[in-house]
């Protein structure tokens, strides 16, 4: 390991764990290492509120950029008790699913986004933080549904409302 934690060309922690901290382009793809454009990635030891995760991740989605909301659903689902755990869970599966289906891998999109919707629609209409819990749920369905189809789906990461107050 060098003195910027390097091994090889793998960034690694301090205990020898594969962390990869170099700017992603809107998917969420590595840029080569010193590369000075991209989206630089959420820290790994990132902590966000639910509030704070949902608006940050709601903003993210708004914008196209299902990778870095994952990042963020995946920081708030690390920190929150067992009870709500799976919620957050679904969430960012939702989100790393539509980070999938950016990216062209249609079958792997859909797996996600029915899985994450699943655990997601358990929490049904009194989902704790607002969470939109059923509507989320239909959203990515649908989105499944429309890879599994014939044609081009339209992927539009906006229109996921993650409260059911969002606009």
């Amino acid at each position: 390991m060098d003195a910027t934690g390097r091994v090889g060309d793998r960034d690694r922690d301090r205990e020898g764990r594969a962390e990869n901290q170099r700017p992603r382009d809107r998917y969420g793809r590595p840029l080569p290492h010193g590369s000075t454009e991209g989206i630089p990635r959420i820290p790994g030891d990132a902590v966000f509120s639910p509030e704070e995760g949902l608006n940050e991740a709601q903003r993210l989605l708004d914008d196209g950029y299902a990778f870095h909301a994952h990042e963020v659903l995946e920081a708030v689902w690390k920190n929150e008790p067992e009870d709500t755990r799976e919620l957050w869970r679904g969430l960012a599966q939702l989100a790393v699913g539509l980070t999938h289906a950016q990216r062209g891998n249609r079958v792997g999109a859909a797996r996600l986004l029915r899985r994450g919707a699943e655990r997601v629609a358990e929490y049904g209409s009194d989902a704790p933080s607002g969470v939109d819990a059923l509507g989320v749920a239909r959203y990515g369905e649908s989105v499944a549904d429309q890879l599994d189809g014939v044609g081009e789906p339209v992927i539009d990461t906006s229109e996921l409302r993650l409260r059911g107050d969002a606009r």
